[in-house]
C-alpha cells in the first residue's frame, strides 16, 4: 500500500487490519527523526496525542510537575492558562495531560473539525514552546510561603499543586504499595522512582532543574506523535511541520530507559505505611511478593505473560486467585495482584492485606508451593481453553466509554513506541494470538511458562508493609523542621524575596488575560442535534425486548433488567452486596469454582447491578432495577442467555464461606477507593438529605454504605450465626427479585441480531410471581452538616443545595450555572490560589441537587468560604456574554460526548427505562443552548440560600477544631 505522506516525512510501514476496521500506519520526520503513528478510520472522532520519553532519575516529580507548567503559557499563546482556557473555548471529547512512569502524552478528541485544528495549534505550541514561567513553577509544582503571605514572623509552608496533589495520591495504600515495591523491583532504572513526585522530594527540585529538564526532553527528536480518526496522516502532518517540527534540527541525545540489573537470589523487604486513628494495628499488614519478567516490546512474551496471568488470577476458580481469596493468612487478596505491562520490563505481582508480619514465610511457602505444583503438573485444558478465549474477547471489544475507542487504541501501542519496538504489532494482535494458540497446544506449554517466569526466576521481591500510627505525625515534624530550619537561615532580603514572590503570584493569578489570541468554537459551530442511539422493542412472551444494532465487531451484549422490589430497610442496605453476590455464587448443582469456569467458557464479563433513580419530573419519586449484564463472542449467545437464566433461577445462597470472603473482599475495595474518590463521596454525603435517591445513593454506595459495610464485615467475622443470617437475608431478596416483571436489553450487528433473539426467546421464563411489588421510599428533606474521619494527607470537601428535576424550566440553567462559577471563580480560587488538584461545581437533576467540591485540597474552611464567595462574585459583578458561551459550550460537549457503540446502547436504553426520552434530552439541550447571564443570576438567588446548604467533608482528625467552629457532625470512616 503506498502511504501518502507530507514531504518533510518518511513512509516506514502500514497495515489493514480488519478486525478493527482500521489501517495503522507510521512515519519519520525526516529532519528531527520524530515518529509519526497513524490509525485512519472511518470515525469523526479525531484524536491527537503526542508524547515523549521521560525517565526522572529521582522522586522530585519533575516530569510530572513538567507536564503541569508546560500547560501554562506558550510563545505564541503567552496567557496564563491556555490549557483550561481552551477547555472552556472546545467541543472537545475528551482533553488532559499524562505522566507515566517513563512517557509523559498530551492527548485530546474532538468530532469537530474545527475545534481540533484548534487544539491541535495550542497543544504543539505548549509542547514544543512553552515559556516555563518560574511562577507557573511555584504555582504548579512547589514553592514556600509565609503562612501568612505578608507576615515574615509566621512559619512558613510548602504549597503547590503537584506538592498537594501527590500528599493525597500517596495517601493511597495501594499507590504506596506499587511505590515501594517498584523502589526494590528495579533498583537501578527510572521505575525505582517515584516519576509523580514524592512529597518529600518535590521540594529539592529547583526551576533551572526543571528547564533542563525540559530541554532534553521535550524535542521532537524525543517525540511520539499519535493520530486516529478519519483525518489523512498528510494533513496532519502539514501542520506538525508548519507550526513545530520545521524549526527544529535532530537532536544528539538519546532518552532511553537502560536494562535493570537482575537479582542472583530473591529479596525480602519489611516496610511500614501510615495508619492514623487506629488502636488496633492487628491483620493490617500486607504482604506482596513480586517478580520481573521480560521485556514489554516483545508481543510473543507479552501474550504469554499476559496468558499466564489468567490462568493465574482470572476469576476465583483460577489457582492463584484462589489460594489468596481462600488464605486464612489474610482477609483478602492485595489490590497489587496481576501483570503490570505498562513499563519496559514486566512484572507480575500477588498478595494479600489483612495479614500479619508473623505471616511472610508461610505465606511465601504457599504462593511458592502452589507454583511448584503448576509447573509440576499443569491446568485442566477446559482453563487454558477459556483464558485463549478471554483473550480473544479482549482483542474484539471495541471500548469509548471510558476514554474515547481512538485513544484506547493508541495508548495500547504507546508503550512499545516508547521503546522504540512495533506499535503496529499491539494493534494486530491476530497473528500472535495464532501463534499463542499454537504454543499452547503443547503439553507442557504451562508446565515450561510457569517454571520460566516464576519458579526458576531468581529477580523476586517479598515486601511487608505494615501499619505505622506514628509516620505521619514524624513526616509533619520532619516538615516542619525541615520549614523552620530554612527560616532560621533565611536573612531579610530571601525573606522579602518569598513575600514579593507570593504578591507577585497572587497578582498573576488574579490578572485578565487577553483570551482573543486563542482560537476558539462558538455556539454557531455545535450541531443543531446530538445523535441518539435508535433501538426497537418488541414483545417476548409477557415482557419486552430492546434491540440496538450496534458496531460491536463479533460480540453480543445482553441485559436481563427486573424491576426492583419492595425492600425492608434492612435488606435495601444489602442491596450492593446482593448484587455482587448474585454472579459470584454457585448454581443449582455446581459450586461457585464451577461457576467460575462456566462463566469464563461463556462470557467476558458477567455482573449484576442495581440501579435507583428519581422520575425526571419528581427528584422524591423513585423506582429502581437490577441488571445482570453480559458480554460474550457472538458465537457464545445461546450459551451466555443459558447463564443469565440459570443463574437467576439457581443462584444458592449456602456457600457461607465463600459469602464471607466476598464481603470482605468488597469491604477492602470501598476503603481504598476512599482517597482516591473522596470529592464524589463528599458530594454524596452532603447531598443525602435533599432526595429519596440522593439519601439511598450515600446508604449503599457513600460514606455511611461504606461505613455499614465495616460493621456487617465484622459481625459475620466473629460470628457465625451473624453469617447465616446474612445468607438468609440474601436468600431473602432474591426471592422477591424473581418474582417481579423482568425485560431484556440486546445490542450485536445487524446480521447476528435473528439468531440472538432466537435464543433469548428459548430460554425466557416467566417471572413466577403473580402480584409483584413496587420499590419506593419515603421523600427526604433535611439539611447534612457532617466531617468524615479516614487515613488521608488531604481534605475533600463539599457542600450542596436543594433544587429541580431534569424537566423543570431551571435544570438547564442550573447545569450552565456550575461551568460558569467553575470557569469564572473556583478554578483560580481552589486549585491556583488554594493549591487543590481540583475543584468545580455540578447540577445532578436526577437527585436534585447542586454541588461545590474540591479534590485533593490542603485547605478546609477556606474552600468552604469560596464556594460562598463565588455567589457572591456572580450576583455582583458584570459578566461577559464570551463567559457564558464558555460555559455553555462545555455543558454541550458533555452531552454530545460519545460512548462505543455497545455503550451508547446500553445508555440510552437505562435512560429511557426511568423516563428519558430522546424528546426530553434534545429539549434539554435546546434550553442549554438559551440560558442567559440573567437567568444564571436568578438561580442563584433561588436556590443557593446558605438557609439550604449542606455540608460535608473528607479529611482527618487533625482539623478537629475546624469541624468544631463549623459545627460538623463527626462521623469516623
Amino acid at each position: 500500500m503506498q502511504l501518502a505522506a507530507h514531504p518533510a516525512f518518511e513512509p516506514i510501514q502500514s497495515k489493514v487490519i480488519e478486525s478493527l476496521n482500521i489501517t495503522v500506519e507510521e512515519y519519520a520526520h525526516k529532519k528531527t527523526g520524530a515518529q509519526h503513528i497513524h490509525i485512519q478510520a472511518d470515525n469523526n472522532e479525531n484524536v491527537f496525542l503526542v508524547a515523549l520519553r521521560t525517565v526522572p532519575m529521582d522522586s522530585s516529580g519533575v516530569a510530572h510537575i513538567l507536564e503541569h507548567t508546560a500547560l501554562c503559557g506558550s510563545k505564541k499563546y503567552p496567557v496564563r492558562d491556555p490549557f483550561f482556557m481552551m477547555i472552556r473555548r472546545s467541543l472537545n471529547t475528551f482533553m488532559n495531560a499524562f505522566t507515566s512512569s517513563d512517557w509523559t502524552a498530551y492527548p485530546f478528541a474532538s468530532q469537530n473539525r474545527k475545534d481540533f485544528n484548534n487544539l491541535l495549534d495550542v497543544y504543539l505550541d505548549a509542547v514544543f514552546f512553552s515559556r516555563l514561567d518560574e511562577l507557573d513553577f511555584a504555582q504548579e509544582g512547589h514553592r514556600v510561603e509565609f503562612e501568612k503571605p505578608d507576615d515574615p514572623t509566621s512559619p512558613l509552608v510548602f504549597k503547590g499543586v503537584v506538592f498537594n496533589e501527590m500528599k493525597g495520591a500517596m495517601s493511597s495504600v495501594p499507590s504506596q504499595l506499587w511505590h515501594t515495591m517498584c523502589k526494590y523491583l528495579f533498583p537501578t532504572t527510572t521505575y525505582h522512582y517515584n516519576s509523580g513526585g514524592d512529597p518529600e522530594a518535590i521540594p529539592d527540585l529547583s526551576y533551572d532543574q526543571l528547564k533542563s529538564f525540559y530541554k532534553n526532553h521535550y524535542h521532537p527528536s524525543n517525540a511520539i506523535f499519535m493520530t486516529y480518526g478519519d483525518i489523512s496522516a498528510a494533513e496532519h502532518q502539514e501542520k506538525f511541520e508548519n507550526q513545530a517540527l520545521s524549526q527544529f534540527d535532530r537532536l544528539n541525545y538519546t532518552v532511553s530507559v537502560g536494562e535493570e540489573k537482575r537479582y542472583h537470589a530473591p529479596l525480602r523487604v519489611e516496610e511500614c505505611y501510615p495508619l492514623d486513628d487506629s488502636d488496633d494495628l492487628n491483620d493490617k499488614t500486607h504482604i506482596v511478593i513480586g517478580w520481573l519478567l521480560g521485556t514489554s516490546t516483545d508481543l510473543d512474551s507479552v501474550l504469554q505473560a499476559q496468558l499466564l496471568n489468567s490462568i493465574l488470577l482470572d476469576n476465583s476458580a483460577s489457582p492463584l486467585q484462589h489460594l489468596l481469596e481462600t488464605s486464612d493468612l489474610g482477609t483478602s487478596p492485595s489490590p497489587m495482584c496481576g501483570l503490570d505491562d505498562s513499563q519496559k520490563e514486566l512484572s507480575f505481582l500477588c498478595g494479600i492485606e489483612g495479614s500479619n508480619t508473623d505471616k511472610i514465610n508461610e505465606f511465601e511457602a504457599q504462593i511458592l508451593s502452589l507454583v511448584e505444583k503448576i509447573a509440576e503438573e499443569g491446568v485442566p485444558q477446559e482453563q487454558l481453553d477459556a483464558c485463549l478465549h478471554q483473550l480473544e474477547l479482549h482483542q474484539r471489544e471495541i471500548g469509548g466509554d471510558g476514554y474515547p475507542y481512538g485513544l484506547q487504541l493508541i495508548l495500547s501501542a504507546l508503550n512499545s513506541a516508547t521503546h522504540r519496538g512495533n506499535p503496529i504489532e499491539l494493534l494486530d494482535l491476530e497473528p500472535a494470538l495464532e501463534r499463542l494458540r499454537d504454543a499452547a497446544k503443547a503439553p507442557d506449554f504451562v508446565q515450561n511458562l510457569i517454571k520460566k517466569l516464576l519458579l526458576n526466576n531468581p529477580h523476586r521481591v517479598t515486601l511487608a508493609m505494615r501499619p505505622d500510627t506514628q509516620i505521619s505525625d514524624r513526616k509533619q515534624a520532619a516538615e516542619k523542621l525541615r520549614l523552620s530550619l530554612l527560616k532560621d537561615s533565611l536573612n531579610d532580603e530571601q525573606k522579602s524575596k518569598i513575600v514579593d514572590q507570593a504578591a507577585k503570584l497572587v497578582e498573576r493569578q488574579n490578572q485578565v488575560d487577553d483570551e482573543s489570541i486563542l482560537p476558539k468554537v462558538t455556539v454557531s459551530d455545535v450541531p443543531a442535534s446530538t445523535h441518539y442511539c435508535e433501538g426497537n422493542t418488541r414483545q417476548v412472551g409477557d415482557s419486552s425486548l430492546s434491540v440496538y444494532n450496534a458496531g460491536t465487531n463479533g460480540l453480543v451484549y445482553q441485559q436481563m433488567v427486573i424491576d426492583l422490589p419492595e425492600l425492608s430497610p434492612e435488606l435495601l442496605q444489602l442491596l450492593p452486596l446482593y448484587s455482587v453476590c448474585l454472579t459470584e455464587l454457585g448454581v443449582g448443582e455446581k459450586d461457585y469454582l464451577a461457576v467460575q469456569q462456566w462463566q469464563a467458557n461463556v462470557a467476558g464479563s458477567f455482573n449484576a447491578f442495581s440501579t435507583i433513580r428519581g422520575k425526571i419530573d419528581d427528584v422524591q419519586n423513585v423506582s429502581g432495577v437490577i441488571t445482570l449484564s453480559g458480554k460474550a463472542l457472538a458465537r457464545n449467545q445461546s450459551e451466555l442467555t443459558d447463564l443469565m437464566q440459570q443463574t437467576l433461577d439457581g443462584v444458592r445462597f449456602d456457600e457461607h464461606a465463600r459469602i464471607k470472603e466476598l464481603v470482605a473482599q468488597i469491604r477492602a475495595r470501598r476503603e481504598m477507593s476512599v482517597t482516591g474518590s473522596g470529592h464524589s463521596l463528599a458530594m454524596a454525603a452532603a447531598c443525602a438529605g435533599m432526595s429519596a435517591g440522593a439519601k439511598i445513593s450515600h446508604t449503599l454506595s457513600g460514606l455511611a454504605g461504606i461505613q455499614a459495610l465495616k460493621a456487617l464485615d465484622d459481625s459475620i467475622k466473629s460470628s457465625e450465626t451473624e453469617l447465616a443470617d446474612f445468607a438468609e437475608n440474601l436468600a431473602k431478596i432474591h426471592n422477591v427479585v424473581k418474582k417481579q416483571t423482568r425485560q431484556f436489553f440486546l445490542a450485536t450487528e445487524e446480521h447476528h441480531l435473528d439468531n440472538s433473539i432466537t435464543e433469548i426467546e428459548k430460554y425466557w421464563h416467566k417471572p413466577s410471581g403473580e402480584n409483584p411489588s413496587r420499590f419506593s421510599c419515603e421523600p427526604v428533606n433535611a439539611t447534612v452538616n457532617q466531617a468524615w474521619i479516614t487515613n488521608t494527607q488531604v481534605n475533600f470537601c463539599a457542600k450542596a443545595y436543594p433544587t429541580v428535576p431534569m424537566t423543570h424550566a431551571d435544570a438547564p440553567v442550573l447545569t450552565v450555572l456550575a461551568g460558569f462559577l467553575r470557569n469564572g471563580f473556583l478554578h483560580r480560587s481552589i486549585r491556583e490560589q488554594g493549591g487543590a488538584y481540583g475543584g468545580g461545581a455540578s447540577h445532578d437533576s436526577s437527585i436534585g441537587s447542586f454541588r461545590f467540591f474540591s479534590y485533593r485540597d490542603p485547605r478546609l474552611e477556606e474552600t468552604l468560604a469560596d464556594f460562598d464567595t463565588s455567589i457572591d462574585w456572580l450576583l455582583t459583578h458584570d459578566h461577559s456574554a464570551q463567559s457564558l458561551e464558555e460555559a455553555i459550550l462545555g455543558v454541550v460537549a458533555s452531552l454530545d460526548k460519545p460512548s462505543s457503540p455497545a455503550g451508547e446502547a446500553k445508555q440510552t436504553f437505562h435512560a429511557e427505562l426511568f423516563g428519558k426520552n430522546q424528546s426530553q434530552r434534545e429539549e434539554f439541550r435546546k434550553r442549554i443552548l438559551a440560558v442567559s447571564i440573567e437567568d444564571l443570576k436568578r438561580v442563584a438567588k433561588q436556590y443557593l440560600t446558605q438557609d439550604k446548604a449542606s455540608v460535608a467533608v473528607v479529611s482527618n482528625s487533625n482539623n478537629a477544631v475546624v469541624f468544631d467552629k463549623l459545627e460538623l457532625d463527626v462521623q469516623k470512616l
